[in-house]
């Protein structure tokens, strides 16, 4: 399908690296959503899902793409639009579970309205880890077994929609991202008695939860995560090849190598 690509932003600097590689996208910011846009936006509100799609439309965007992080917003009932009222039931619904079952149903209503929906990854070359060392010294075997369990434990939780990342030291899982986000995970690590770690480094593994529809919410990870990974003690970063972003790619290695950190790309 040809035609205007329309970016539906959320936070961070995903939108922007997707903005900057095709200047001519329609960029679309939703209200009480933060966003690092600048220039020539169309503002949207959640409740009016009709008109939003009605300008995309007239626009000649028929290529969509959804970007940045986005909690779920609250929503005013008496404002929808009647697209939404008829979406209503199926968006509630699909707001009871994880993240998985409400990107699916999204991917669905867009898809139904004629847009074809591409990942980050469709838009930005080289946006995803390759497989191989990419930074820093070759982990350790000790440090590879690490990784090895931590994908063990991703897949055994990706049945439930749980978890896109989780630490492991020593063969001991010492976190795994929930909601929270993965800041917060390796703050917890980071608190972590030593005696609990027992002497061991670790590993931050990040991966797609298997089955995941990677158009979107695909795994990233950024210079951010590099110092949240230095300041939990642990000694780098797996991700999985082909399945996880690297965000700020240039700025992201230059933190691994001054932290002393590895990153990994490996087939998980």
């Amino acid at each position: 399908m040809t035609g205007r690509l329309a970016i539906l932003a959320g936070n961070g600097v995903l939108p922007v690296e997707i903005a900057t590689a095709h200047p001519e996208a329609v960029k679309v910011v939703f209200d009480g959503v933060p966003h690092q846009l600048s220039g020539d936006l169309q503002p949207h509100a959640f409740e009016k899902l009709g008109g939003l799609f009605e300008d995309l439309r007239g626009l000649g965007v028929t290529r969509v793409v959804m970007a940045g992080s986005m909690t779920r917003p609250p929503l005013d009932a008496p404002a929808f639009d009647p697209l939404m009222i008829s979406l209503a039931p199926r968006l509630l619904s699909a707001m009871q579970g994880g993240d998985d079952a409400l990107f699916g149903l999204i991917i669905e209503i867009i898809e139904e309205q004629g847009f074809e929906v591409l990942g980050a990854h469709d838009l930005v070359a080289g946006l995803t880890a390759k497989e191989g060392l990419l930074a820093g010294p070759v982990p350790t075997a000790d440090l590879l077994a690490d990784a090895d369990r931590g994908a063990d434990i991703l897949n055994a939780l990706a049945p439930v929609d749980i978890g896109q990342g989780c630490v492991v030291a020593g063969g001991l899982c010492l976190g795994v991202e929930t909601i929270q986000g993965t800041d917060f995970m390796l703050r917890m690590v980071a608190e972590t008695p030593d005696a609990l770690r027992r002497g061991a480094s670790g590993v931050f593994i990040k991966a797609s939860k298997r089955g995941q529809d990677l158009r979107v919410d695909m795994p990233a990870i950024g210079p951010d995560t590099v110092v949240q990974v230095q300041k939990a003690g642990l000694a780098g970063i797996v991700v999985e090849a082909g399945h996880v972003m690297i965000l700020e790619r240039d700025k992201t290695l230059q933190e691994i190598e001054k932290a002393g950190l590895f990153l990994m790309g490996r087939v998980l």
